[in-house]
């Protein structure tokens, strides 16, 4: 090891230029310093195009969006942003900590393949010492390749594996819970108890209305329990008899009983009082199919009044 260590510093020492040598073999500090500036200076130069057009396209991409605003905000300080126990909650939630954990993971595959593919090329990496300096290049090329295959493969199982993730906790986060959904109901569609109060309000309005017609009518229809509508027929005004009210069970009976108050015929007809409480609704005409059995029970109705 001494012999390839010795053999490896004469190949750079003879490589120094004579006039960098002092007397007792090392490099003047000013040489040095000047090599460094110099370096960074070439470093500098060769990266400058990079951060131009980085800086461009930022810059052009930004403009076309939102145009030139320039504004001092981000820059004015906030005591809120000093509040050590909101930092330490940021630095310190679920979500960091997962994201650290992730990152660990990361690192710790990339460690996994690095570490693998060195092991099994250790001893050409103890050759390069005695390598021609083309040939070292042209190993540690062909090495750095072969390691960026198995780290872009790597971090492609990591992608995917990120990407499966992300999407189900994409779809976790937008599925709402059941007050938001109660919530979003209420916002969209209004509060169903407020909706329900209503109906109400608007069903005791209606039956209002329909037992305020109710002594118009000219006849009751029947089941005789069950159902109760009542017709009414004006010649001049409709071309066939209107339903002024209808009801089951206990407002067929309310119905019934406001007929006897305002002397209203009431006649019984089980399958016409069905046909006509489930197909014509309040302030609608008799349909034709029923013309004639309603047509029976108005002029049997107008008979016993002595009108015909």
């Amino acid at each position: 090891m001494g012999s390839v260590f010795k053999s490896t510093f004469e190949r750079v020492y003879n490589a120094i230029p004579n006039v960098a040598r002092t007397y007792d073999g090392y490099l003047p500090i000013a040489y040095l310093r000047s090599i460094v500036n110099n370096s960074m200076l070439t470093l500098l130069l060769l990266c400058a195009p990079f951060f131009i057009i980085g800086f461009s396209v930022v810059f052009i991409c930004d403009f076309v969006q939102v145009g030139y605003k320039p504004t001092t905000k981000p820059l004015q300080p906030k005591l809120s942003k000093l509040n050590p126990v909101s930092g330490m909650k940021k630095i310190f939630s679920t979500r960091k900590l997962f994201e650290l954990l992730k990152s660990i993971l990361k690192l710790s595959i990339m460690a996994v393949v690095i570490y693998t593919f060195f092991i099994g090329r250790k001893e050409s990496l103890f050759l390069l010492y005695d390598m021609p300096l083309n040939q070292a290049i042209g190993l540690m090329g062909n090495l750095v390749i072969s390691l960026g295959i198995r780290i872009a493969i790597a971090y492609m199982f990591i992608a995917f594996a990120d990407l499966i993730y992300q999407r189900r906790k994409f779809r976790k986060d937008m599925m709402m819970t059941k007050q938001e959904v109660k919530d979003e109901y209420k916002n969209s569609e209004g509060n169903p108890e407020v909706k329900s109060a209503q109906k109400r309000r608007m069903m005791q309005a209606s039956q209002r209305r329909m037992m305020q017609q109710l002594p118009q009518a000219d006849v009751v229809i029947t089941n005789p329990t069950h159902f109760a509508v009542a017709i009414k027929y004006d010649a001049e005004s409709a071309e066939a008899p209107m339903v002024i009210a209808k009801g089951a069970d206990f407002l067929a009976q309310k119905i019934k009983e406001i007929a006897r108050e305002n002397n209203v015929e009431i006649v019984e007809n089980k399958p016409l009082a069905r046909m006509l409480y489930a197909n014509v609704e309040v302030g609608e005409l008799v349909p034709p199919e029923l013309y004639k059995a309603v047509a029976e029970v108005l002029a049997y109705v107008y008979h016993l009044q002595g009108k015909i």
